[in-house]
């Protein structure tokens, strides 16, 4: 027998989510015919058969998690003299042929998840009677192992408030970035309004932010920097890559704007509605979501005035803006109506001062104060 492997999706992503299987045991299938579509923590993709031939077994169920180098298929009748190689690369886009061997010959290996979890079989059978996931338990037992009681208590919980879900795709890999910020970054949010009571009615915010970013990068570069704290060193950025939060039903993600202080207002707008369009189609490459150095939160066009948005590593600042609200403001001793916009900046405390952090929230508010630049 022989069995096709999860390949390499690209980027490093470790593991990817069975969504739907377009095959089924005992099918003929064709090269580059599409057997399965797997969803990552960046996207949706469709994986194609590396050769001809009838598939014999099918490796997981829709919502199980596969990792890379686990099989995926098992073709029938095939010599385990023949080292069937595959040519053929997976892309967010379309199959096409190219790459490298996706074979393995000779018995499949456990599944990780199989042999991560340490249970008895009468303890799995236990599990399987009463409907709990072993994959969503700790061994309280010896070693880690799964014991009787670790699954009654589950499922008495189960029967109290309904089954847990386990976290899959883009909401998996969002707990594991939130979780490693917290343990590594020292994080300090201020804030401050900017009045733009002079905008236009039709004014573009999202692209005066991001021009008014652009503009305090330049003053306090140390803002727009790379930090390893494992290592004490950093790494100041000349371009400004900025990710720019966009918030779907199926989790957080955070497309990069490249090099925005060199690009005129159209071409920024243009490329961030293609961004938005590929992050909710789940087409966007992996590429166009890493290397961000600064990050802004426009979270104010939904709702909420402040926030302490939170920094991922190894960037040091992110921006968030708020609601804009019409509040009274003291103007030569009268009081006046405009338009506010709530600013919350959080920033890496063992990298910036409260100084710096200072400084580029004040030059930031300058900018959005001042008039529109259409041509930054």
């Amino acid at each position: 027998m022989k069995y096709f492997k999860l390949p390499d999706l690209g980027e490093g992503l470790p593991e990817a989510d069975i969504l739907e299987w377009h095959v089924q045991e005992g099918d003929q299938v064709s090269t580059d015919q599409i057997m399965v579509s797997v969803e990552t923590a960046k996207a949706i993709i469709e994986v194609p058969s590396p050769q001809d031939g009838e598939i014999a077994h099918l490796f997981g169920q829709a919502g199980d998690t596969i990792h890379t180098g686990e099989p995926l298929v098992e073709f029938a009748n095939e010599e385990q003299e023949d080292t069937g190689t595959v040519v053929g690369e997976i892309s967010t886009s379309q199959p096409t042929s190219s790459t490298q061997d996706s074979f393995i010959i000779g018995a499949a290996p456990s599944s990780r998840n199989h042999q991560s979890i340490q249970a008895t079989p009468a303890v799995r059978a236990l599990a399987q009677r009463l409907r709990v996931d072993l994959s969503t338990l700790s061994g309280s037992g010896q070693g880690g192992h799964i014991t009787p009681d670790d699954v009654q208590k589950t499922a008495d919980m189960n029967r109290l408030h309904g089954p847990v879900e386990a976290l899959k795709g883009v909401r998996k890999q969002m707990a594991r970035t939130m979780s490693q910020s917290h343990a590594e970054v020292v994080p300090v949010t201020i804030f401050e309004d900017a009045d733009i009571h002079h905008w236009p009615a039709d004014s573009d915010i999202t692209m005066r932010l991001i021009q008014a970013m652009a503009c305090a990068c330049a003053d306090v570069p140390i803002m727009n920097s790379w930090f390893d704290g494992q290592n004490m060193t950093l790494r100041q950025h000349e371009a400004v890559q900025l990710g720019v939060a966009v918030d779907t039903d199926k989790g957080l993600f955070v497309p990069v704007l490249r090099d925005i202080s060199t690009r005129t207002t159209s071409d920024l707008r243009n490329g961030l509605e293609r961004l938005r369009a590929d992050v909710r189609a789940r087409t966007i490459p992996a590429s166009e979501l890493q290397g961000a150095t600064i990050t802004l939160s426009n979270f104010g066009t939904l709702t909420g005035r402040y926030a302490t948005p939170i920094i991922v590593p190894p960037q040091v600042t992110i921006l968030g803006a708020g609601v804009i609200r019409e509040q009274p403001v003291a103007v030569n001793g009268a009081l006046q109506i405009h338009r506010l916009m709530p600013l919350s900046l959080t920033f890496d405390h063992r990298v910036a001062t409260g100084g710096e952090a200072a400084r580029f929230l004040a030059a930031l508010i300058k900018k959005l104060e001042q008039p529109f630049d259409e041509h930054p």
